[in-house]
């Protein structure tokens, strides 16, 4: 009896395991996110607000932008991310090097 109870707790445990990598298990809030989405991809296209900046050591895309707005990040990281690609073709934010120049996002406005 002890044997089918484990056996029957495995598979549960396998089976919730299985459900939370392939759902999830928080709901998605999608019209929040469209609306931001189309707030930001609005504010880059339209007034196409960038900025130049040289890269210093130990600075990421992150750091960059929210040192220039000198505030935190008013919109999600992939958002941030999508908007360098934008705006730096064919670039990942990954890849930037020390002493280069980029085009950055401004969210200042």
């Amino acid at each position: 009896m002890k044997r089918i109870g484990v056996l029957l707790l495995g598979l549960l445990t396998i089976y919730i395991i299985y459900i939370d990598l392939t759902a999830g298990t928080l709901p998605k809030n999608e019209s929040q996110k469209t609306e931001q989405t189309v707030a930001t991809m609005t504010n880059i296209t339209n007034s196409a607000a960038s900025f130049e900046a040289e890269v210093e050591p130990g600075e990421t895309l992150i750091s960059i932008v929210e040192n220039h707005i000198k505030k935190p990040l008013p919109v999600s990281i992939d958002e941030l991310i999508e908007d360098f690609q934008s705006l730096n073709p064919g670039l990942s934010p990954e890849k930037i090097q020390i002493g280069s120049t980029y085009e950055f996002p401004d969210y200042s406005k």
